[in-house]
């Protein structure tokens, strides 16, 4: 493979010198461009963009032709698995994801097997190879998953939800039904992003998504187990280098030191902490990876610099910060406001690294 050209990213992962604070964005190749918008029509519906390697392709490096972006992640979705599962994954327009068989029952649950993916998810593996072939060096490429009960949230309720009343229902009435279903999805998470490490990806994330909506106890029991479980099964180095992985738990600051504990090498933030108290309480033992509340990006130039600032202050001086949102950008944020946030990071954090 091509040796990389801009590594930082990867080194701050290591918590090693860096020269300045590397950054990229949570679905940086997205709706805001309208470059993706009209390779999404082309494509004629999200699920065929997805699985059709050449096109998410394009996606994927559609914002590092605009920016001088640190990082580049793989363009897919959260719940490709479940669909290889054989459940039925389709997007209605105005409700996002659904499935057309949701599994509620120990009888459908016991049924799942774990999908190849190298064969039910080999649109997936191509898009990886071709990403990294495209990218030739340029910058790191990201693989990622969801996490088992974020997918298993899904899966149960057969698409979004505000009350999660039948994930939860099934988590309190069965719990060792649900143990089952979240224990196949750890081993089809570790397949999969393992596949992807060997197709070429240089760092994994796993996305938790509704771990913020359980007590400490089920957070514990019924979801960073099962992430830790993926930790200890990962590939972790590949062609003499190693793949750092990154845990995201969005609205999960009250566990920041379970999840450091994992084994992970990052630990994903939202923006409802400060950084410099993430840091105080786990940066020695992990890279910090956020923090910026996504709704800044609709503020003026000027106010997102001074955000970045802020936060940059915040995190102070030393290794082991990568900076992004606290969450994924919204759709109708103006590209030249992103040009201006990563240019601010880029310049701004220069003061708090030495030369290297």
């Amino acid at each position: 493979m091509t040796p990389l050209k801009n590594d930082r990213f990867l080194r701050a992962l290591q918590r090693q010198p860096v020269d300045m604070t590397p950054v990229w964005m949570m679905r940086q190749a997205g709706r805001y461009l309208p470059e993706y918008r009209e390779t999404r029509n082309r494509a004629g519906d999200f699920l065929t963009l997805c699985q059709t390697p050449e096109l998410a392709c394009e996606v994927t490096l559609q914002p590092l032709a605009r920016f001088p972006l640190d990082a580049a992640i793989l363009f897919s979705d959260i719940l490709t698995i479940p669909d290889a599962m054989g459940l039925g994954l389709y997007f209605s327009e105005g409700e996002g994801p659904c499935f057309e068989k949701p599994v509620r029952t120990k009888a459908s649950i016991n049924n799942l097997c774990v999908p190849d993916p190298n064969e039910a998810l080999r649109y997936v593996m191509d898009a990886v190879s071709l990403i990294r072939r495209e990218l030739d060096g340029q910058v790191p490429l990201i693989g990622f998953s969801g996490s088992p009960w974020t997918l298993a949230t899904y899966m149960v309720e057969g698409g979004t939800t505000k009350t999660f009343s039948h994930v939860k229902g099934l988590m309190f009435e069965q719990p060792q039904t649900m143990h089952t279903l979240l224990d196949t999805l750890a081993q089809a998470v570790t397949a999969y992003l393992n596949a992807q490490i060997a197709a070429g990806a240089q760092a994994v994330m796993i996305f938790d998504t509704w771990g913020g909506v359980l007590t400490t106890r089920d957070y514990l029991d019924f979801s960073l187990h099962y992430m830790q479980q993926i930790v200890e099964n990962l590939t972790r180095e590949y062609d003499g280098q190693p793949v750092p992985v990154i845990l995201f738990t969005k609205d999960g600051n009250e566990w920041l030191e379970n999840i450091a504990a994992t084994g992970c090498d990052a630990v994903g933030l939202d923006w409802k902490l400060p950084i410099g108290t993430a840091r105080a309480r786990i940066g020695d033992k992990v890279a910090l990876q956020g923090n910026m509340d996504p709704c800044v990006l609709y503020a003026s130039k000027e106010r997102i610099r001074d955000e970045v600032a802020t936060i940059l202050a915040s995190f102070g001086g030393g290794n082991g910060h990568i900076f992004n949102l606290g969450h994924g950008i919204h759709p109708q944020v103006d590209p030249e406001h992103v040009g201006a946030f990563i240019e601010a990071v880029h310049t701004l954090s220069r003061a708090y690294h030495a030369p290297i």
